[in-house]
């Protein structure tokens, strides 16, 4: 957890992995160098797992998963301070989020992340868990560490059960 020195907004994570353990990253538009996992703001009233599946739906353009877990704390990041005034009208100086780990029950012809009229991915890949950190943007790499320290015997698990 990062010092807490400003106000975090509430959002979600999604650690979405398949029937191999590969873990889903899409490379944003405002990016040419770097990937992430779906992540979103919790609108006001909703629950997290809603929040979680609704930003799924609208990142990924699919529902067809099932909820492994949820990280049991919030988990804090900042902006760089540069970022700050253009990101989310400078309201807020970072994020705090709970993430969810959920299993891919779909294929990849599931997947459609042109699903809304403004998506967030330009293009889409199934990941190691072992690239996700280097190939996330600098300020999130702590965030990606944490939560794959959390998750991953759990899709270790689930793989191996098939």
């Amino acid at each position: 957890m990062v010092e807490q020195k400003g106000k975090y907004r509430p959002c979600v994570g999604i650690m979405l992995f398949n029937k191999q353990g590969y873990i889903f990253v899409g490379k944003r538009f405002d990016s040419d160098s770097y990937w992430q996992m779906p992540q979103g703001g919790v609108d006001d009233g909703e629950e997290l797992e809603q929040a979680a599946l609704r930003e799924l739906l609208e990142e990924v353009g699919t529902n067809k998963v099932e909820t492994v877990a949820k990280n049991k704390d919030w988990i804090y990041y900042n902006l760089p301070e540069e970022i700050i005034p253009t990101c989310w009208n400078g309201q807020y100086s970072g994020q705090k989020q709970r993430w969810f780990l959920m299993k891919f029950d779909g294929e990849n012809k599931d997947i459609n992340i042109n699903y809304t009229d403004h998506p967030e991915f330009k293009e889409w890949r199934w990941q190691n868990v072992d690239n996700l950190v280097t190939s996330a943007i600098p300020f999130k790499q702590k965030v990606y560490k944490m939560v794959i320290e959390e998750f991953s015997s759990k899709i270790k698990a689930s793989v191996n059960l098939q």
